[in-house]
């Protein structure tokens, strides 16, 4: 992670707990199961994964440095946020 960037885990996430948190991050790093449907545009910035049998989704956004809209330019970590959002699916 960058020094701008954020991990943001929706309350029924975050109800579970930290050790749970933390394994939900450590799958979000771990995920590799891009495809076609689920990954149209190649981003790799969404994904569905189970944990404890709890259906989650995660998604990356590029905000600007003041997180009040999307950077410029969202390969460059100077001038990017970004936002991962873990959340359950019944959350969406």
């Amino acid at each position: 992670m960058g020094p701008h960037d954020r991990i943001v885990a929706t309350n029924g996430v975050s109800d579970r707990g930290l050790e749970f948190v933390g394994r939900a991050v450590a799958m979000v790093r771990a995920f590799s199961d891009f495809k076609e449907d689920n990954d149209p545009h190649g981003e790799h910035d969404f994904g569905i994964f189970a944990l404890d049998g709890i259906t989650l989704y995660f998604k990356i956004d590029y905000y600007d440095l003041e997180l009040v809209g999307l950077s410029s330019d969202p390969a460059n970590p100077g001038k990017t946020s970004r936002v991962l959002t873990i959340l359950e699916a019944s959350e969406y």
